[in-house]
């Protein structure tokens, strides 16, 4: 038994780092594509099969990008703290990629040979799932400032300042929108979380959609994508955090951010958006393998909606101003994550359980009561912080200033 365990947990891994590499990879040629076709250009179009004339619509790409970049001189500049500046990458990527051993890929296979059903993850039956993601997801903050200490360099150092600042305070919104979800079901395994939403019919969109705004938000910007770029904001910092990486420490870094975008999606369906849940495609009992795979595709077909929604939102949106970044986080973001809480525990306290079976009616009297919250809360923001003051200019009136303290003197008046 423990043979086969160890085997069948060592063929995942192996799966699932081959997939979701591959899928990074040309995941970055999909974004390249949308911001060609939102921009109104032509995107990576060339690149084909090698040697050559036949393009593929510039499937290639890829290929040639991560060519380049296992062939790029390893370069290590002289004025840097080498081990720390060796282990920074090595640490945001070991933590990006660690993150998905609790994180469901589909439900599960049925039996082989008369053994048991195979479960669609690495790690099975983690009763305290979402505490491990959030845990090693906290690492990554560590990668980012050790590469930017360890750089030496005035630009990696404001970048690692400004993204330890901003991640730092973006977990606890991210936080807060999840916790939402984990007391409506009583549980931190991402599995039963889908369950309780297949079992009722109804996502946590409908019923929380407060705290899947908070959390959506939250998580693009710990994905540190714009509007949320402000560790890399390459028009002010170069290249930010990894202004002096180049080469495979270089990849690391950037496979590891975009990583980060993909677990974020792969938790907003699962914890928002049903995971591999839809209405009368994937509720059969026993599993076949029919509806196994299909479950998958619904489960990955969500998690690329998501993803397409945040390539739009990136190349839509400005970046944000540093301090609109953080009023957003301490001002905005985490009172409005506490509302969602209360919300959710005073259903919880007084109104769980009263009709019976989790269900259409109990569900439904608290998305009545989110809705309601999210509609006073959108209200209450707007009309204390109104957007139109975002982007006064930040400066005084100096001309109006040494107008009020002193009086203008004229030259006559001067002479004796």
């Amino acid at each position: 038994m423990t043979t086969r365990l160890l085997i069948e947990c060592l063929v995942k891994i192996a799966l699932f780092l081959a997939g979701l590499i591959g899928a990074v990879a040309y995941l970055v040629l999909v974004e390249r594509k949308m911001a060609a076709w939102i921009q109104d250009r032509l995107g990576p179009n060339r690149v084909g099969i090698p040697l050559t004339r036949i393009r593929l619509f510039g499937l290639g790409q890829p290929v040639a990008d991560g060519l380049k970049f296992i062939f790029k001189e390893e370069f290590t500049p002289g004025h840097v703290d080498k081990f720390l500046y060796w282990l920074a990458p090595l640490a945001l990527f070991v933590a990006a990629m660690s993150v998905f051993a609790v994180v469901p890929f589909g439900d599960v296979l049925p039996p082989i040979a008369g053994g048991e059903v195979i479960p669609l993850v690495v790690a099975p039956g983690v009763d305290v799932g979402m505490v491990y993601i959030f845990a090693i997801g906290s690492i990554g903050v560590y990668g980012v400032l050790l590469g930017s200490w360890a750089s030496n360099n005035k630009y990696s150092f404001l970048g690692g300042l400004r993204s330890g600042a901003q991640l730092i305070s973006y977990e606890i919104p991210l936080g807060l929108g999840l916790l939402g979800v984990v007391l409506a079901s009583g549980s931190l395994r991402l599995e039963r979380i889908i369950a309780d939403q297949a079992a009722s019919g109804i996502w946590n969109v409908l019923v929380q959609p407060l705290g899947f705004v908070v959390f959506a938000v939250a998580a693009c910007a710990e994905a540190s994508r714009l509007p949320f770029d402000l560790p890399e904001a390459e028009q002010e910092l170069v290249g930010g955090y990894h202004t002096e990486y180049s080469g495979m420490k270089l990849m690391m870094y950037l496979v590891a951010e975009y990583t980060h975008m993909v677990t974020a999606s792969f938790l907003i369906v699962i914890l928002y958006l049903g995971g591999w849940h839809f209405w009368g495609l994937s509720g059969s009992e026993p599993v076949s393998w029919l509806v196994a795979i299909l479950r998958v595709a619904i489960l990955l077909g969500k998690v690329g909606a998501v993803i397409l929604v945040f390539m739009i939102v990136r190349w839509s949106w400005p970046r944000f101003r540093f301090d609109q970044l953080m009023s957003l986080a301490w001002k905005v973001m985490l009172p409005l994550g506490l509302v969602n809480l209360v919300v959710v525990a005073t259903w919880v306290e007084y109104a769980s359980g009263s009709a019976g079976a989790p269900g259409w009616l109990e569900r439904g009297l608290l998305g009545a009561m989110s809705w309601g919250a999210l509609l006073i809360s959108w209200l209450a923001v707007a009309w204390i912080n109104p957007t139109a003051t975002d982007n006064r200019p930040l400066r005084w009136d100096l001309a109006e200033e040494a107008g009020e303290e002193e009086e203008e003197v004229s030259p006559s008046a001067a002479v004796p």
